[in-house]
């Protein structure tokens, strides 16, 4: 018998979480330098670093080095 597909990929959690996180961080780093929309940049961009990062890592290919292609994340 199969599972019925909820839409919601298996490991996603992981990642929303993680993206919350930063963003909470990015508000706290804005607050203390008295600037949150800087915060709220530098988060976006980490978060995005974090998405490509943890996905590649899903994807078992960390690390790959192909010589023809160049770094892969």
């Amino acid at each position: 018998m199969t599972q019925p597909d909820t839409g919601w990929p298996r490991g996603r959690t992981y990642w929303v979480l993680g993206s919350v996180v930063l963003f909470g961080l990015g508000v706290v780093f804005g607050l203390v330098w008295q600037n949150v929309w800087l915060g709220l940049i530098i988060a976006a961009a980490v978060s995005v670093g974090w998405l490509i990062a943890y996905e590649s890592s899903r994807g078992r290919n960390v690390g790959v080095n192909d010589p023809d292609n160049g770094i892969q994340l």
